[in-house]
């Protein structure tokens, strides 16, 4: 079991103040009678957090942006921690905070209006909100060492629960020294390495003494 060391300035992380939005389902229409098209619900991500074209229209109607995630992939995403530039140790690959809305009021009534003729509009009727957290983590060394120190996800349909997960883990990762962490699950390796992607997660939570990952929950009611 690893045991947690306050050792805040060996982190070389940096927490964001970005905060969860709360407010689980979009409400406001769009200021359109066109129905939409199928290209408008076209890659619809159904267990994550990338969002179809109709779905970044709503967030703009709505007062919030969608970002660029993953080339042409576009999600409602933030920060949680940052990391000045390193090239080698524990260094962070990314830390998100990730939402999903669902629809609510005069969104809601627009929508099933427009489902009477383009039935794939459910897709986005039937969106439970989901709130998720991802932080991952790598290592690389001068001898040519590189493997995931901890790449851990956690989605749910609670908003309270998820936001008790964010405040549980931020003090934990930021009193982590990471190098030393590294260096430790490095000396390891006869442990871990030969394990598949669930149990190298497992393993690695274990170590860390934190929950298991929980991510990829279909998003339809």
């Amino acid at each position: 079991m690893f045991i947690d060391r306050l050792s805040v300035f060996m982190s070389y992380l940096d927490l964001t103040d970005h905060q969860f939005n709360p407010k689980s389902h979009w409400d406001l229409p769009l200021q359109t009678s066109s129905i939409p098209l199928a290209r408008d619900l076209a890659l619809f991500d159904q267990n994550g957090y990338d969002l179809t074209d109709l779905e970044q229209r709503y967030a703009e109607a709505n007062g919030t942006q969608a970002h660029s995630h993953r080339e042409h992939h576009h999600a409602l995403k933030a920060p949680w921690f940052t990391q000045p530039d390193r090239v080698e140790g524990a260094v962070l690959n990314h830390s998100l905070l990730f939402e999903r809305k669902g629809y609510a009021g005069e969104a809601l009534q627009q929508l099933q209006c427009w489902a009477k003729a383009n039935p794939l509009i459910y897709k986005i009727i039937r969106i439970r909100p989901k709130w998720g957290l991802d932080f991952s983590i790598d290592y690389a060394d001068r001898d040519g060492n590189v493997f995931e120190v901890l790449h851990w996800e956690y989605d749910g349909f609670d908003y309270a629960e998820v936001e008790d997960r964010k405040q549980e883990l931020e003090p934990r990762f930021a009193a982590i020294d990471w190098d030393d962490a590294a260096a430790s699950i490095l000396k390891q390796k006869d442990r871990w390495h030969h394990l598949d992607f669930f149990a190298q997660s497992d393993w690695k939570c274990n170590y860390f003494g934190i929950v298991k990952e929980r991510f990829k929950m279909v998003i339809w009611e």
